[in-house]
């Protein structure tokens, strides 16, 4: 066998071969290339992710990290991230990612609240979450000042913010029966509703801020009133019963309604956010605005149930007052409990009736009181004997209200400007009068001496008893016997003027020659007017 194994010598010799160039290069291009792309990417990302916001509810009823989606519009703008509780666990802290985009709508007055199923009042909204759960409301501020902490809302708002129409600002005593939501009226036409309200920082009242949408807006004026047009408006007072309400809506959940006296002339359209006051009824409402207020007392020393604060003071008809407080007050000097009343008169309420004409302002004022302060006219038509008293306004109600009128014949009185405010003279009811005069003939007759009276009365009783029985026993014999006779003597009459009687029979008898009688002097007068010469002469015929 032959050996071909190859020999030592016959191998080739190894060889370093040399690294190859840009090897290292082309091994780190693809990692490069990744963390490039990477980067990339992580910037997109960062600058893609929108702000991070905190919410602070009062409790997370209905919010979940990772679910609840924040909306706008019905149109998802982000998600909550995340949901702590503060330290002092009293709230409830929601962390939430929102789109980029809406960054620039993250400022101070912009408002979160929780969109859930809710009944409030007569409303019922947010139905649709109980399929696809709470979500986050959103409502964009217009404010410039940027802000990334919120508080959210116990309650939806009302009104959105890019809702047009106006807001303003109401104050009231007290809040009555209106609450958030409560509609506003014009004409009875619901056109607002309440936005909020809130105590005074004092308590004496309440603010509450009303918005009224567009074009209606325009109707509000610098002299617009404002009232409150909750449930009924019942009145029982002077005039009678008084019946308001504006409509079902009012009555169940309450509401305020606008407008403007019928005597103002056009004002222009009130700012935004203008204040006005809060009438409690339509007809405090309409009142006018008194320029000019004089404040009096009267002391009444009779019963005044029937007269409440608010009752009118009335001239003729015309209210030019009325009555604000009663009070009991006992005379230092005659230790007697009056009644004092105190009320405001209007002077231009007179006043504006009589302008124009100085011969009614002197009839009714006196001299020059025209052109004197209102406290010198009053005192003026006092001198001329104005005086006041109460007086009843309704039969049914039992209202009474004060009365004003010139008396002739009033005592001599003036205003008494020695206390505070000045007292008016007044005089007693019609009711009291009567019943004082009632009182005085009553005083008269007591004072008669009605057992002497009375004896006496009883003495003639039994004297006349006595003359009656004289009577029955002396004279009816003879009255008796008298009309016996007379009626004999009837009796005789009576056959004598018979119609066969003689004396009937000679009468007629005498009436036929007084008959005969004058027709000869008529004959004789005729013949006479025709022949007057026969005076002297005689007849013709008997002188042939």
């Amino acid at each position: 066998m032959v050996d071909v194994s190859p020999k030592l010598g016959d191998l080739p010799e190894a060889m370093v071969a040399p690294k190859p160039r840009g090897t290292l290069a082309l091994v780190w291009l693809v990692p490069l290339i990744a963390l490039l792309i990477g980067g990339w990417l992580a910037v997109t990302t960062i600058l893609a992710k929108g702000p991070t916001i905190t919410i602070t509810f009062k409790n997370a009823e209905g919010i979940e990290a990772g679910k609840t989606k924040i909306k706008y519009k019905d149109v998802e703008i982000g998600k909550v991230t995340q949901v702590l509780l503060t330290e002092d666990l009293k709230e409830v802290v929601v962390t939430a990612e929102l789109v980029k985009n809406v960054t620039r709508h993250l400022v101070e007055d912009t408002t979160f609240w929780v969109v859930r199923a809710r009944v409030s009042g007569g409303s019922v909204s947010g139905l649709g979450t109980l399929l696809s759960g709470a979500y986050i409301g959103v409502d964009v501020g217009k404010s410039a000042k940027k802000q990334h902490d919120f508080k959210g809302l116990d309650v939806p708002p009302v009104v959105q913010i890019d809702t047009p129409g106006r807001e303003y600002a109401l104050h009231s005593d007290d809040l009555g029966s209106l609450d958030v939501g409560s509609p506003v009226f014009f004409r009875r036409l619901q056109v607002g509703q309440i936005k909020s309200y809130e105590l005074d920082k004092d308590g004496n009242g309440v603010s509450l801020k009303v918005f009224v949408n567009e074009p209606y807006d325009k109707f509000v004026t610098t002299n617009t009133r404002f009232w409150n047009a909750s449930g009924v408006d019942l009145q029982l007072d002077s005039s009678g019963i008084k019946l308001q309400t504006q409509s079902m809506v009012s009555i169940m959940l309450g509401g305020v309604a606008f407008g403007t006296p019928p005597d103002s002339y056009e004002r222009p359209a009130a700012d935004a956010n203008r204040e006005f006051s809060l009438f409690a009824n339509h007809e405090a409402a309409m009142k006018n605005p008194e320029t000019e207020i004089v404040k009096v007392a009267m002391i009444f020393k009779e019963s005044v149930r029937g007269l409440a604060p608010g009752a009118p003071l009335d001239f003729r008809g015309i209210e030019i007052g009325e009555v604000t407080a009663l009070n009991a007050d006992v005379d230092p000097v005659s230790k007697e409990v009056n009644i004092v009343a105190y009320a405001n008169i209007y002077p231009e309420r007179l006043r504006s009736r009589v302008r124009g004409n100085v011969a009614l302002s002197r009839k009714i004022l006196g001299g020059d009181a025209t052109h004197a302060n209102p406290a010198s006219a009053i005192e003026l038509m006092v001198e001329r004997g104005l005086r006041g008293r109460l007086q009843t306004g309704n039969l049914l109600t039992g209202q009474l209200f004060i009365g004003f009128d010139f008396v002739k014949d009033a005592p001599k009185a003036s205003v008494d400007r020695s206390q505070t405010p000045p007292v008016l003279p007044t005089l007693p009811s019609s009711m009291t009068a009567l019943q004082q005069s009632l009182a005085g003939i009553i005083k008269k007759i007591d004072g008669m001496p009605l057992e002497q009276i009375g004896a006496n009365l009883e003495q003639t009783l039994k004297n006349a008893s006595i003359l009656m029985k004289r009577l029955d026993s002396e004279l009816t014999p003879e009255a008796t016997k008298t009309l016996a006779e007379a009626s004999q003597t009837l009796k005789s009459m009576e056959r004598l003027l018979a119609a066969e009687s003689p004396l009937q029979q000679d009468a007629r008898e005498a009436m036929r020659e007084l008959t005969r009688t004058a027709q000869a002097f008529r004959v004789l007068a005729d013949y006479l007017e025709r022949h007057p010469e026969a005076l002297l002469r005689g007849k013709q015929e008997d002188q042939q």
